[in-house]
């Protein structure tokens, strides 16, 4: 497989199917480890996993695994023990590995109580290469898809008329790009259903606003941290956050547990 890889010690290529996005909420419901060897041979291990938790069909819709599919999978702490081993002495690859897969497979060893870190590897993540070669400034992007470069950039005036231009050029070279500004707007702007503020700061976990960042609280019920450290919400609501965000927190200073308390209304008859 590989011409130009020179390798000292073995790498794993890593890709992980999840219930969702946050390693701290979600789960891991594939995984597959491909090691490559010095010599070039090569073992690969593949492993469905019961994630005790359903399959929100978001996730579903992108790998196509479904509750079904995994009831009667071992769960991740039967492997666990096992998946350490397969990447003991070896560096890390994939593909957004570094920000997705490999931050799922810490979490996952966390809670199974295995030691396992990513500390004395190697980590190789080709989506970083390819976004390093493959630039994705106005400037690069004018001159890929209007053929020219564009002068004086950073001008605000010649930006604007510069991404006008851009947006017509890939409508003339993608034919299947959709031509209706909604549907483009559904291509660029996916969101998820379960983020409360546009940036996931906040979302929604059975119903309940969990705390999506940062090291000391992520993953927590806003109640508890209200109930626990207010003065973390109050830093919240006076730093630089989005606005949303900082009402978020905001709102649960002033008692108003309702509005962190997803609403299940019924559709209008």
């Amino acid at each position: 497989m590989f011409n130009n890889l020179h390798l000292e010690r073995p790498i794993v290529f890593i890709d992980v199917e999840t219930t969702g996005l946050n390693p701290q909420t979600d789960r891991i419901v594939e995984l597959s480890l491909l090691k490559v060897y010095p010599d070039g041979t090569e073992e690969y291990k593949n492993h469905r996993i019961n994630p005790c938790m359903p399959i929100p069909s978001a996730a579903m819709a992108i790998h196509g695994i479904k509750d079904a599919d995994v009831a009667a999978e071992p769960t991740f702490v039967q492997y666990a023990k096992g998946i350490k081993e397969f990447l003991d002495g070896c560096d890390i690859a994939g593909f957004n590995v570094i920000k997705f897969d490999l931050p799922f497979i810490e979490a996952e060893m966390n809670r199974t109580k295995v030691e396992f870190s990513r500390q004395g590897r190697y980590l190789v993540d080709s989506q970083v290469i390819y976004h390093k070669r493959e630039p994705r400034d106005l400037v690069s992007a004018y001159r890929k898809y209007c053929g020219k470069e564009l002068e004086h950039n950073h001008s605000a005036q010649n930006d604007a008329k510069a991404s006008a231009e851009v947006l017509d050029g890939q409508l003339e070279a993608y034919k299947d790009l959709p031509r209706k500004v909604s549907d483009l707007c559904g291509l660029c702007y996916e969101t998820n259903e379960n983020y409360i503020d546009a940036e996931g700061k906040f979302i929604w976990v059975e119903g309940e606003a969990v705390c999506n960042f940062g090291s000391k609280h992520k993953g927590r019920k806003l109640c508890d941290i209200l109930a626990q450290d207010p003065s973390y919400l109050r830093w919240i609501a006076g730093a630089d956050f989005a606005a949303d965000v900082r009402q978020m927190a905001f709102k649960a200073l002033q008692g108003e547990l309702p509005m962190i308390v997803r609403q299940r209304t019924e559709p209008n008859t």
